[in-house]
């Protein structure tokens, strides 16, 4: 039986190319279900209202550095994702 090498191409793409249209809504939505939260018990975590998560999620009102920081020890990831 013959032996055929597998070739890998170690060569890859910035992540700008793969995902063009991610940025910190698309994260912190992304974290938001993972952890199985409503945007209502999000807010209630943070201390801001829903309508505030839903504006954020919706690019609507941008994620500031204390925010992201804020969301990141929430959400458990870390905060240069959502900024």
């Amino acid at each position: 039986m013959r032996e055929e090498k597998l070739s890998l191409d170690l060569r890859s793409s910035p992540w700008e190319e793969v995902y063009p249209d991610f940025n910190g809504s698309v994260a912190l939505r992304g974290a938001r279900k993972r952890e199985g939260l409503t945007q209502a018990a999000l807010a209630a975590r943070l201390h801001i209202s829903q309508t505030h998560i839903s504006e954020m999620e919706r690019g609507k009102r941008p994620i500031g550095k204390d925010m992201a920081k804020r969301l990141a020890k929430v959400l458990g990831v870390d905060y240069r994702v959502f900024l």
